[in-house]
């Protein structure tokens, strides 16, 4: 599943650290969603939406 976090992620100035701890996950975390290494929880993508003021289905796509 391709996402457009690293995207938005820095669109926004935002470190992965300073997401992950907005979101209570680790940096770790973000690096692996960002690199496609990992699928978040529903509620992790529902988290990374909102944070972003969109919806999961523009972050994340399947491919």
């Amino acid at each position: 599943m391709r996402n457009d976090v690293r995207r938005l992620r820095v669109e926004n100035g935002l470190s992965q650290g300073e997401l992950g701890a907005v979101l209570g996950v680790s940096r770790q975390t973000i690096n692996a969603i960002e690199a496609g290494r990992y699928n978040p929880s529903l509620a992790l993508a529902i988290g990374i939406a909102r944070y972003f003021t969109t919806t999961v289905e523009e972050v994340f796509h399947v491919d």
